[in-house]
């Protein structure tokens, strides 16, 4: 059996290892489009730090991990996918494209940084910060003392300013939303992080756009809505992602936002599977696709993937949405339907004074989402009573009049139930 892996991140990788382990005969490629060993994209904000180099960003630090296992590494750029003949056609360099046929797909491609549609958005001086060459160019500008513009403060670009602000430059952040994490924070919550964050001598424009970039006197010129241009030598997108999949337009898989997979992570052609932020799987709590493009949904989704791939019958839970964000030092966490549902009802606890803000949202007795900032003794049990979807009974009235009561309530239940 050939089984073929686009995509080395760590989907991919746990994927080719996992099929590995259960098939200690089967050919394994796994492809990845650059030219650097396999990666954490988590781990370029410690690049920037300082606190590793850039092999400490490698998913395996054994040299030769690979060859070990008999995973053939390939590195190419995939350019389009022959479902019928079950063949990849894969450009390698300056390399004439090759064919690699499979009889099992694994497609776990991630994500890739959106564009913004800003004139002046190519110009030299702009960045990502996606890739390991990304961080080698932000390196190199993001000197103590620059002047830097970072677009975007979502989960991944409150990661990056933490990075930026170790380098002690002048940071400037602009973000579209009314709020710093407006994917992941209720309101309240995100306007505390902008308030810490400034505290901390950063700048942060909310409700701003960036209208265009060009080329300045002393660097670039930053033109945002609320009037200001401003003068920078450093422009950092962090605008958002969305998922890899522009080399699979004509595959004939069913596509929508991202892989419509089921619950064995199989695509709508057999022998072809996804995992991670490219597919649009269940969410687990609703019922409903949705892409969720974090670590620990890809990690469990290449599981589920590479056991069905070779043979066994697994199924995913559904993928349930946990962020954990580490601002400067201030804790963030959401969870499950953090911003609430229809005929749900909640309690709201804030301490703006020394940062600290709880959000739970309940459908009936049961906890359905949550918010927090600054409670860190309670992001695992908050984890825990969504992901058992715990029958709360009438400790959701004690919630609803002290909601940090939330370790008793998960301990006194999960007792009674296992009793």
């Amino acid at each position: 059996m050939k089984h073929v892996i686009i995509g080395n991140g760590p989907a991919g990788v746990i994927a080719a290892e996992t099929i590995r382990k259960r098939c200690p005969a089967d050919e394994i490629i796994l492809i990845g489009d650059e030219l650097s060993p396999p990666y954490s994209r988590m781990a370029i904000p410690y690049l920037l730090v300082g606190n590793i180099d850039e092999s400490g960003t490698y998913l395996r630090k054994t040299a030769n991990h690979f060859e070990r296992l008999k995973i053939q590494q390939v590195q190419g750029r995939v350019l389009s996918l022959d479902a019928k003949s079950k063949s990849l056609q894969v450009e390698e360099g300056n390399k004439k494209p090759q064919k690699i046929n499979f009889d099992k797909l694994l497609i776990a491609t991630g994500s890739v940084p959106v564009l913004p549609p800003v004139p002046g958005i190519d110009l030299p001086g702009v960045h990502h910060c996606w890739t390991l060459e990304d961080a080698r160019a932000i390196h190199a500008l993001a000197k103590p003392g620059a002047r830097v513009l970072q677009m975007g403060a979502g989960f991944i670009g409150c990661i990056i300013l933490e990075a930026l602000a170790s380098r002690e430059v002048e940071l400037t952040v602009v973000e579209m939303g009314n709020r710093m994490v407006p994917r992941m924070m209720t309101e309240m919550a995100g306007a505390l992080i902008k308030k810490w964050v400034q505290a901390k001598g950063i700048t942060v424009f909310t409700d701003t756009k960036v209208e265009a970039i060009t080329q300045g006197k002393a660097g670039l010129a930053v033109k945002l809505s609320n009037g200001q241009t401003l003068e920078v030598d450093l422009v950092i997108s962090a605008a958002g992602v969305r998922p890899n999949i522009a080399f699979l337009k004509d595959s004939g898989l069913d596509i929508k936002t991202g892989i419509v997979v089921n619950e064995q992570m199989q695509s709508s052609i057999a022998d072809i599977y996804a995992a991670g932020d490219v597919t649009e799987s269940v969410d687990f709590l609703t019922g409903e696709r949705m892409i969720n493009a974090i670590q620990p949904n890809a990690a469990e989704q290449a599981g589920v993937a590479a056991i069905n791939m070779t043979g066994g019958m697994v199924q995913s839970i559904g993928t349930l949405q946990v962020n954990v964000l580490d601002t400067l030092g201030l804790i963030a966490s959401s969870f499950g339907l953090w911003s609430g549902a229809k005929g749900g009802d909640h309690v709201e606890l804030c301490d703006p004074q020394r940062f600290k803000y709880l959000r739970l949202e309940f459908l009936g007795d049961v906890l359905i989402g949550a918010t927090s900032l600054g409670f860190t003794e309670h992001v695992g049990v908050l984890r825990g009573l969504i992901q058992t979807k715990l029958a709360l009974g009438a400790w959701k009235e004690t919630l609803l009049e002290d909601p940090t009561q939330l370790v008793e309530a998960y301990l006194a239940k999960g007792q009674a139930q296992s009793a």
